[in-house]
Protein backbone atom coordinates (compact mmCIF):
# COMPACT_ATOMS: atom_id res chain seq x y z
CA UNK A 1 0.00 0.00 0.00
CA UNK A 2 1.39 3.81 -1.28
CA UNK A 3 2.71 5.44 1.71
CA UNK A 4 0.45 8.63 0.70
CA UNK A 5 -2.79 6.12 1.92
CA UNK A 6 -1.41 5.44 5.53
CA UNK A 7 -0.68 9.68 5.72
CA UNK A 8 -4.55 9.83 4.33
CA UNK A 9 -5.25 7.65 7.00
CA UNK A 10 -6.99 5.18 4.37
CA UNK A 11 -6.81 1.71 5.54
CA UNK A 12 -8.57 -1.66 4.86
CA UNK A 13 -11.73 -0.60 6.31
CA UNK A 14 -12.07 1.64 2.96
CA UNK A 15 -12.72 -1.23 0.86
CA UNK A 16 -11.03 -3.30 -1.95
CA UNK A 17 -12.27 -1.54 -4.89
CA UNK A 18 -11.92 2.26 -3.71
CA UNK A 19 -8.66 1.44 -2.96
CA UNK A 20 -7.89 -0.31 -6.37
CA UNK A 21 -9.08 3.16 -7.57
CA UNK A 22 -6.23 4.79 -5.93
CA UNK A 23 -3.75 2.54 -6.76
CA UNK A 24 -4.74 3.41 -10.32
CA UNK A 25 -4.72 7.07 -10.29
CA UNK A 26 -2.36 9.36 -12.21
CA UNK A 27 0.49 10.92 -10.51
CA UNK A 28 0.45 14.88 -11.38
CA UNK A 29 3.69 17.18 -11.83
CA UNK A 30 2.47 20.66 -11.86
CA UNK A 31 5.42 23.70 -12.72
CA UNK A 32 5.79 27.02 -10.53
CA UNK A 33 3.27 29.28 -11.15
CA UNK A 34 0.32 27.24 -12.84
CA UNK A 35 -2.83 28.61 -11.76
CA UNK A 36 -4.81 25.60 -10.27
CA UNK A 37 -8.01 26.99 -9.84
CA UNK A 38 -9.79 30.63 -10.07
CA UNK A 39 -13.31 32.05 -8.51
CA UNK A 40 -16.18 30.46 -10.00
CA UNK A 41 -14.53 27.15 -10.96
CA UNK A 42 -15.69 24.14 -9.68
CA UNK A 43 -13.06 21.12 -7.05
CA UNK A 44 -12.25 18.87 -9.75
CA UNK A 45 -10.83 16.73 -6.68
CA UNK A 46 -9.29 16.35 -3.53
CA UNK A 47 -5.43 17.46 -3.66
CA UNK A 48 -2.97 15.33 -2.16
CA UNK A 49 0.43 17.28 -2.69
CA UNK A 50 3.42 14.96 -2.10
CA UNK A 51 5.78 17.63 -2.68
CA UNK A 52 5.37 21.30 -3.21
CA UNK A 53 3.58 24.16 -2.06
CA UNK A 54 -0.16 25.82 -2.68
CA UNK A 55 -0.86 29.83 -1.95
CA UNK A 56 -4.21 30.54 -1.73
CA UNK A 57 -5.33 33.98 -2.41
CA UNK A 58 -8.92 35.97 -2.25
CA UNK A 59 -9.29 39.43 -4.46
CA UNK A 60 -11.36 42.09 -3.13
CA UNK A 61 -13.23 44.19 -5.41
CA UNK A 62 -11.08 46.64 -5.26
CA UNK A 63 -8.28 44.14 -7.30
CA UNK A 64 -6.51 44.13 -3.79
CA UNK A 65 -5.29 40.59 -3.03
CA UNK A 66 -4.74 38.60 0.63
CA UNK A 67 -2.91 35.42 1.04
CA UNK A 68 -5.50 33.27 2.51
CA UNK A 69 -3.17 30.29 3.36
CA UNK A 70 -0.66 27.50 2.27
CA UNK A 71 -0.97 24.14 1.30
CA UNK A 72 1.77 22.05 2.01
CA UNK A 73 2.00 17.96 1.79
CA UNK A 74 0.25 15.89 4.42
CA UNK A 75 -2.26 19.09 4.24
CA UNK A 76 -5.57 20.12 2.43
CA UNK A 77 -6.72 22.83 0.52
CA UNK A 78 -10.06 24.62 2.88
CA UNK A 79 -11.75 25.55 -0.27
CA UNK A 80 -11.33 22.94 -2.36
CA UNK A 81 -12.92 20.76 0.98
CA UNK A 82 -15.70 23.20 1.54
CA UNK A 83 -16.46 22.74 -2.34
CA UNK A 84 -16.48 18.68 -2.86
CA UNK A 85 -18.39 18.32 0.12
CA UNK A 86 -21.05 21.32 0.33
CA UNK A 87 -21.08 21.21 -3.86
CA UNK A 88 -20.16 25.07 -4.42
CA UNK A 89 -17.19 26.79 -6.81
CA UNK A 90 -13.84 28.28 -5.74
CA UNK A 91 -14.10 31.74 -4.11
CA UNK A 92 -10.30 32.14 -4.11
CA UNK A 93 -7.25 31.83 -6.44
CA UNK A 94 -5.00 28.56 -5.84
CA UNK A 95 -1.59 29.24 -7.38
CA UNK A 96 1.41 26.50 -7.39
CA UNK A 97 4.03 28.77 -5.23
CA UNK A 98 6.64 25.97 -6.43
CA UNK A 99 7.04 23.18 -8.30
CA UNK A 100 4.14 20.16 -7.61
CA UNK A 101 3.55 17.05 -7.14
CA UNK A 102 0.98 14.91 -6.05
CA UNK A 103 -2.43 13.37 -6.54
CA UNK A 104 -5.98 14.51 -7.31
CA UNK A 105 -8.86 12.14 -5.65
CA UNK A 106 -12.11 12.49 -7.85
CA UNK A 107 -15.36 13.54 -6.22
CA UNK A 108 -16.55 10.97 -6.58
CA UNK A 109 -14.21 8.65 -4.88
CA UNK A 110 -13.53 11.39 -2.60
CA UNK A 111 -17.16 11.03 -1.32
CA UNK A 112 -17.10 7.58 -1.40
CA UNK A 113 -14.20 7.43 1.30
CA UNK A 114 -15.63 9.74 3.36
CA UNK A 115 -18.47 7.83 4.09
CA UNK A 116 -16.03 4.22 4.25
CA UNK A 117 -13.18 4.80 5.85
CA UNK A 118 -13.22 6.29 9.53
CA UNK A 119 -9.75 7.13 9.14
CA UNK A 120 -9.90 9.56 5.33
CA UNK A 121 -12.81 11.14 6.93
CA UNK A 122 -10.89 11.78 10.50
CA UNK A 123 -7.63 13.00 8.33
CA UNK A 124 -10.07 15.12 6.25
CA UNK A 125 -12.10 17.43 8.74
CA UNK A 126 -8.60 17.50 11.01
CA UNK A 127 -6.98 19.10 8.04
CA UNK A 128 -10.02 21.26 7.30
CA UNK A 129 -9.78 22.51 10.92
CA UNK A 130 -6.25 23.20 10.63
CA UNK A 131 -6.90 25.43 7.06
CA UNK A 132 -9.99 26.98 9.18
CA UNK A 133 -7.58 28.44 11.64
CA UNK A 134 -5.54 29.41 9.25
CA UNK A 135 -7.85 31.88 7.53
CA UNK A 136 -9.22 33.13 10.80
CA UNK A 137 -6.12 34.05 11.76
CA UNK A 138 -4.72 35.82 8.77
CA UNK A 139 -8.40 37.80 8.71
CA UNK A 140 -7.48 38.70 12.60
CA UNK A 141 -4.32 39.92 11.72
CA UNK A 142 -5.29 42.04 8.44
CA UNK A 143 -8.43 43.61 11.13
CA UNK A 144 -6.96 43.86 14.30
CA UNK A 145 -3.08 44.05 13.76
CA UNK A 146 -0.60 46.91 13.08
CA UNK A 147 0.00 47.03 9.54
CA UNK A 148 4.14 47.90 10.99
CA UNK A 149 3.51 44.53 12.86
CA UNK A 150 2.57 42.44 10.12
CA UNK A 151 5.10 43.81 8.00
CA UNK A 152 8.18 43.12 10.16
CA UNK A 153 6.84 39.71 10.77
CA UNK A 154 6.49 39.04 7.08
CA UNK A 155 10.26 40.60 6.61
CA UNK A 156 11.68 38.24 9.66
CA UNK A 157 9.60 35.04 7.64
CA UNK A 158 11.19 35.71 4.11
CA UNK A 159 14.55 36.27 5.00
CA UNK A 160 17.16 33.39 5.25
CA UNK A 161 19.82 32.61 7.36
CA UNK A 162 21.45 36.07 5.84
CA UNK A 163 18.96 37.85 6.57
CA UNK A 164 18.30 38.18 2.93
CA UNK A 165 14.99 38.88 1.88
CA UNK A 166 14.20 38.61 -1.80
CA UNK A 167 10.42 39.32 -2.32
CA UNK A 168 8.83 42.28 -4.00
CA UNK A 169 6.70 45.38 -2.40
CA UNK A 170 3.81 43.42 -4.12
CA UNK A 171 4.69 40.24 -2.87
CA UNK A 172 4.78 41.63 0.95
CA UNK A 173 1.52 43.81 -0.08
CA UNK A 174 -0.29 40.51 -1.21
CA UNK A 175 1.34 38.50 2.09
CA UNK A 176 0.00 41.10 4.69
CA UNK A 177 -3.13 42.04 2.82
CA UNK A 178 -2.51 46.05 2.21
CA UNK A 179 -2.04 48.36 -0.40
CA UNK A 180 2.08 48.28 -2.54
CA UNK A 181 1.92 51.82 -2.10
CA UNK A 182 1.46 51.54 1.92
CA UNK A 183 4.00 48.66 1.98
CA UNK A 184 6.53 51.04 0.19
CA UNK A 185 6.18 53.78 2.65
CA UNK A 186 6.44 51.43 5.76
CA UNK A 187 9.84 50.00 3.59
CA UNK A 188 10.94 53.37 3.33
CA UNK A 189 10.39 54.68 7.03
CA UNK A 190 11.86 50.86 8.04
CA UNK A 191 15.32 51.83 6.07
CA UNK A 192 15.15 55.21 7.47
CA UNK A 193 15.09 53.94 11.08
CA UNK A 194 18.02 51.77 10.07
CA UNK A 195 16.20 48.46 10.52
CA UNK A 196 16.37 47.20 6.98
CA UNK A 197 18.57 48.21 3.62
CA UNK A 198 16.69 48.34 0.33
CA UNK A 199 18.77 46.87 -2.64
CA UNK A 200 18.05 46.17 -6.07
CA UNK A 201 15.16 43.34 -6.10
CA UNK A 202 16.37 42.81 -2.16
CA UNK A 203 14.98 43.95 1.67
CA UNK A 204 18.27 43.34 3.86
CA UNK A 205 17.61 43.07 7.23
CA UNK A 206 20.02 45.16 9.00
CA UNK A 207 18.25 45.02 12.88
CA UNK A 208 17.02 41.75 13.46
CA UNK A 209 16.54 42.14 16.94
CA UNK A 210 14.68 45.62 16.26
CA UNK A 211 12.25 43.89 13.66
CA UNK A 212 11.14 41.35 16.44
CA UNK A 213 10.00 44.04 19.04
CA UNK A 214 8.60 45.66 16.44
CA UNK A 215 6.71 42.03 15.35
CA UNK A 216 5.67 41.39 18.94
CA UNK A 217 2.09 42.56 20.06
CA UNK A 218 1.58 46.48 21.35
CA UNK A 219 -0.22 45.60 24.93
CA UNK A 220 -1.92 47.94 26.76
Amino acid sequence: MPDWFSALGISEDAGTAVRDELRRLALHQVPAGTVLFRPGDEPRGFIVLLTGRIHVYLTGRNGRELLLYRVEPGESCLQTTLGLLGESVYQGEGVAETALAGYVIPPGLFLRLMSSSEGFRGFVFRAFANRLSDALFVLEQVAFVRVEERLARALLEAAGENGLARVTHQQLAVAIGSAREVVSRRLEALASSGLIALERGEIRIMDGEGLRRLSAPVRD
